[in-house]
């Protein structure tokens, strides 16, 4: 693994309709553990949730504004529109079991002939259980276990995250010269990419719709996509790297948590490069993450008004 390079993903933050809703969701169907409760830095009235496995360790992190009441987005083109979570071999007939238990509709398939079950969340927002077929499949990840979902089965953390696009071609210009993917096949309208660098959390695939409906933010749907680096100084390298490819890029931004970089891809998407420093062991221990309300430094001042007015759980 070369450390200068990207590592796959790092997180994918959502949109969500009703906060108690969507942590019951991930922590109480899904088995996620909640590793970060804290609020939108730019609407400190909204919580930020994050969701992972034990440590909340970059790839397995996926997180959720939710906005009370901001009604449904819509999935389309120029949004990160389905999350692909790995599962070990042999996972998927629990998770139909407990999808059913939980009257979730799920739809079973295959894809790059890889096992897939397909459902939504209560939001409408696009998730699947894969297990990857590769006999090499190296993903060793442990995932967080709950009374009800035992590790062998658990989440292990994303495997893959598929963009959907009015033409795919920039897009792939980016994963390739800029984030160092390469092209790995093709399935219908759908294009893999895989990160030579990373064993887990390495696959992006865009799905081509140039007469799909043009995706719109609100609930259901991904806010943005954050690709892994392991620390400022190469987060700094890729800056330069897509300023030198002609696109914008925001200057670093501290989140408490990672330091990160914004752009936008030329298919719309919402892109981020996040560190793997300094991580969610900062401010709270291991055995207790994501228990208490934590708040960035210049919202603590303010925390009697900000907890009368975020929503109960």
């Amino acid at each position: 693994m070369n450390d200068h390079q990207v590592l796959g993903l790092h997180h994918i933050t959502a949109i969500a309709n009703d906060a108690k809703r969507n942590l019951d969701f991930y922590t109480k169907v899904l088995g996620l553990r909640l590793v970060k409760k804290t609020v939108n830095f730019d609407d400190p009235g909204t919580y930020h949730f994050y969701y992972g496995n034990e440590s909340g360790t970059p790839g397995t992190i996926l997180t959720f504004f939710p906005w009370e009441g901001i009604g449904a987005g819509q999935n389309g083109t120029g949004l990160a529109t389905h999350i692909g979570f790995s599962v070990a071999k042999g996972a998927i007939p629990f998770w139909k079991e407990r999808l059913t238990a939980f009257k979730v509709p799920f739809e079973e398939t295959e894809l790059f002939s890889q096992k897939t079950l397909s459902f939504k969340d209560p939001d409408g927002l696009q998730l699947q259980f894969i297990e990857p077929a590769s006999p090499d499949n190296k993903d060793n990840r442990i995932p967080w276990a709950t009374t009800d979902i035992q590790s062998q089965v658990g989440i292990k953390g994303f495997y893959n995250v598929t963009l959907t696009l009015e033409k795919a071609d920039a897009t792939a210009k980016v994963l390739t010269d800029i984030l160092g993917y390469e092209a790995s096949k093709q399935e219908g309208q759908k294009l893999r990419f895989i990160h030579p660098h990373t064993q887990t959390a390495g696959v992006v695939d865009l799905l081509e719709a140039p007469n799909g409906p043009r995706g719109y933010n609100a609930a259901g749907t991904n806010h943005h996509i954050a690709f892994r680096v392991k620390n400022d100084d190469i987060l700094m390298e890729y800056r330069e790297k897509v300023l030198a490819a002609g696109l914008q890029i925001t200057p670093k931004i501290d989140r408490d948590y990672f330091f990160s970089l914004y752009f936008r891809e030329p298919g719309g998407v919402l892109f981020e490069l996040a560190t793997d420093n300094p991580g969610f062991t900062i401010d709270e221990p291991l055995e207790t993450l994501g228990s208490t309300l934590k708040l960035p430094k210049q919202y603590e001042g303010m925390r009697s008004k900000i907890e009368k007015v975020l929503p109960r759980l």
